[in-house]
């Protein structure tokens, strides 16, 4: 079954490997690489099994014992429900759409913005499904860019999403030369004020939509993957970049609306973050809060689990069966053109500052012993070419 899984993947790679490399011939040769890092998601039901085998064997992202079989057996396990979920959306993911059209009005903008480093041209590096991380590193190198920013599409850093794109592009230079290319890193931006303003936007469209007599009162749920409490425990940033974006939002909201942060897609039999989402929309009813409206905080484009497990699962099924009068979904950020203004603007930030890569990232969690983290850190000081000069301190005098 993995040599057929892996088969499939070989062509698939070829591919979007021809497919890169064509795209790369035919634009004006870029200056500055912007490479959008995410996890992807199958484009057609085909990639499905393929996928998930590399989400269950990843263990950035998920740590499960005997590893290398049990993960293989659960994504075998688990295809042909998940198969259904993507044919109920409309047979793929839609993110690399998303990506790709996010990257293009970013990239515009920066080559106005930034003449100086101009052309811009984004590149997609998704961690399980094509175009992959090596793909699209290799591409980038045969390009001939001078610069290459390694841009992040989760707003807000986790070991197992970021973390794991990072760890790939560390395992795919451990065994060759670096290029001579000037590497930055973007790995967080959650409190970006036009990341929160977008946000904000979203959730006015829905909030137009209920009835002018109770709108004030309507719940705003901000929602977003849940993480194992065994990460939060060893000081994963996570959960409280996620509650930073949520306090930016409301601010820039300026409603009176309750609000509150639930947490959604718990995976295997593990605690993780809680209240979930379909437990708290049940809860509210209960309570009767019959009006809310769910908000995808952590997820910069629609996917699976914004189309499928909020609209499907929770504002049709779950929300139908507790009762619940109106419940709405924000859109997730997609091209709207607040959005592009907060990726140029997180880029532009980063480019006129300076920094190469930021003293956060390099630090570690409080309760971390993975080699693997350490060896990363310290591969990006190298790649982003970091110097960090600690200053004399005089001796005090008193």
């Amino acid at each position: 079954m993995l040599t057929s899984m892996y088969r499939h993947h070989s062509k698939i790679s070829t591919t979007w490997s021809n497919f890169i490399r064509s795209a790369s011939q035919s634009a004006q040769k870029p200056k500055t690489a912007i490479i959008m890092l995410n996890m992807g998601g199958p484009q057609t039901t085909d990639q499905v099994p393929d996928y998930l085998l590399r989400i269950m064997t990843d263990r950035d992202m998920i740590q499960l014992p005997v590893q290398s079989k049990l993960g293989p057996w659960i994504a075998s396990r688990r295809s042909e429900e998940v198969k259904k979920k993507y044919m109920e959306i409309g047979g793929g993911s839609p993110i690399y759409k998303w990506t790709d059209l996010q990257g293009k009005l970013l990239t515009q903008s920066l080559d106005k913005m930034l003449p100086d480093t101009a052309p811009h041209k984004h590149y997609i590096a998704f961690r399980y499904v094509p175009p992959f991380t090596d793909e699209t590193l290799t591409a980038v190198e045969k390009d001939g860019v001078e610069r290459a920013i390694i841009f992040s599409q989760y707003p807000q850093y986790s070991c197992a999403t970021t973390g794991s794109s990072l760890n790939a592009i560390a395992d795919f230079y451990k065994n060759r030369s670096l290029p001579n290319i000037k590497f930055t890193l973007i790995e967080r931006w959650a409190t970006n004020q036009l990341l929160a303003k977008v946000f904000a936007e979203r959730i006015q469209e829905k909030l137009q939509l209920f009835d002018g007599r109770i709108r004030d009162q309507v719940l705003i749920m901000f929602t977003a993957h849940s993480l194992p409490l065994k990460a939060v425990s060893r000081g994963d940033t996570y959960p409280h970049e996620v509650a930073a974006s949520v306090s930016a939002t409301m601010n820039q909201l300026s409603v009176p609306n309750p609000y509150r942060l639930v947490w959604q897609s718990k995976v295997g039999p593990l605690p993780w973050l809680q209240p979930y989402t379909d437990d708290a929309i049940k809860a509210y009813a209960k309570k009767g809060v019959k009006h809310m409206i769910l908000v995808p905080i952590a997820f910069v484009n629609e996917h699976i689990e914004t189309l499928h497990e909020l609209d499907i699962e929770y504002c049709d099924e779950v929300a139908k069966e507790a009762g619940i009068k109106q419940i709405e979904r924000a859109a997730a950020p997609n091209d709207h053109p607040t959005f592009i203004a907060a990726m140029a603007d997180v880029v532009a930030r980063h480019i006129n500052n300076g920094e190469t890569v930021s003293r956060q990232f390099l630090s570690r969690c409080p309760h971390c012993v993975s080699e693997r983290c350490k060896s990363s850190k310290e591969f990006y000081k190298k790649l982003c070419n970091y110097t960090d000069y600690e200053p004399e301190l005089a001796a005090s005098t008193v």
